[in-house]
């Protein structure tokens, strides 16, 4: 009996390992992370990045070299360019310059961090236009093979009729051309549940931006924090373990550490340790 009972663990903790190495290679870097130390050495950031056993990046720009340049660094590097980012102007103005910097990379997701407006106030004109560039843009990149995700920055959970602005872009937007990727620290910043929200739209968001919050810290619906807010991921209250566990029971494939402090570069490996230890 005794033996049966130790080849159960054994073959449940290999599992477990086996599940932990998957998770542990659809998990990415956010560029901006290292945005100080690439304005010094791109080639050495690059180089850290694969030190850090990391494969997957959500960037956009080339920092100033020759697109072929740094894609050759990026290949020298292993390092996959999963997603770009895209600003709202482009995508409004010039969504096919936004379908042909997503091909240069070889990124299946554009996603958009933020819809211009006056700080402190977040308009209903301001959303139904981001929602028809959306729609309008997400279509031509879905014809292009690319996906679109929306990143929320916090001012979209403003109270709205009987839930919130966001709730309202979830409604409008045509989710054939337009979906979510989640940074769990702007959506517990302005007060809301990362794991409720991905339970409450379990279709819509694809991708993660994980990041945790320094407890204590007051949050707002402004879309703004202090950098040194970000601290190594479960040091903080965002409560990441279970956000984990719940966008791998819904299937969610990328995952990207975005580290907006002044330490990242010390931060970024304690995070990553802290990932592959989750038990899923």
């Amino acid at each position: 009996m005794y033996s049966i009972f130790t080849r159960i663990a054994a073959l449940c903790f290999a599992l477990n390992l086996t599940f932990n190495a998957a998770v542990a290679q659809n998990i990415g870097l956010q560029l901006y992370s290292l945005r100080n130390e690439f304005k010094q050495d791109v080639p050495g950031t690059l180089a850290k990045i694969k030190q850090w056993k990391i494969t997957l990046i959500e960037g956009g720009g080339s920092y100033g070299l020759p697109m072929e340049e740094y894609k050759k660094l990026l290949k020298q590097n292993n390092l996959v360019m999963a997603s770009v980012g895209a600003g709202f102007e482009e995508l409004e103005k010039d969504p096919q310059k936004v379908v042909d910097n997503a091909k240069a990379f070889g990124a299946k997701y554009v996603m958009c961090a933020w819809v211009p407006h006056k700080e402190g106030n977040f308009t209903m004109d301001e959303i139904n236009r981001a929602i028809d560039v959306f729609n309008s843009a997400g279509k031509l990149l879905a014809e292009n093979g690319i996906k679109f995700c929306y990143h929320p920055h916090g001012y979209e959970f403003r109270p709205y009729e009987k839930g919130t602005m966001f709730d309202y872009m979830v409604k409008k937007t045509d989710p054939r051309y337009v979906n979510f990727e989640m940074d769990v620290f702007w959506v517990k910043h302005p007060g809301q549940d990362p794991v409720a929200l991905l339970k409450k739209y379990p279709k819509r968001f694809l991708m993660l931006h994980l990041k945790d919050r320094e407890p204590g810290t007051p949050g707002n619906q402004e879309g703004r924090a202090p950098d040194e807010t970000n601290v190594v991921l479960g040091k903080g209250d965002v409560g990441i373990a279970a956000i984990m566990r719940q966008a791998k029971k819904m299937g969610i494939k990328y995952y990207f550490i975005e580290d907006e402090s002044p330490k990242s570069v010390e931060q970024i490996p304690k995070s990553l340790e802290f990932l592959r230890r989750i038990k899923y």
